[in-house]
């Protein structure tokens, strides 16, 4: 795993997610896994299949997979 925590105790995770090609993708890739409790910001960019979530604490794999599920894309894994 590659998270990141910062000095605020927030925690900084990149995720590699597979079917972005535009803004629509990437808000409803963010808008699923922004409800995730404890995710405090999200940022998908389509042309680089990254997702960069910053969260209270490490969020479950299985939550966020299920998140970018709903979503309709799938979670590749962790960059």
């Amino acid at each position: 795993m590659s998270a990141q925590t910062d000095t605020q105790g927030s925690v900084t995770t990149v995720y590699k997610v597979s079917g972005m090609s535009c803004g629509h993708c990437e808000g409803s890739v963010s808008g699923e896994i922004s409800e995730l409790p404890g995710v405090s910001s999200v940022k998908a960019v389509a042309s680089t299949g990254e997702v960069t979530v910053v969260s209270a604490a490490p969020l479950d794999a299985e939550a966020v997979r299920a998140a970018v599920d709903e979503a309709g894309f799938e979670l590749v894994g962790q960059v």
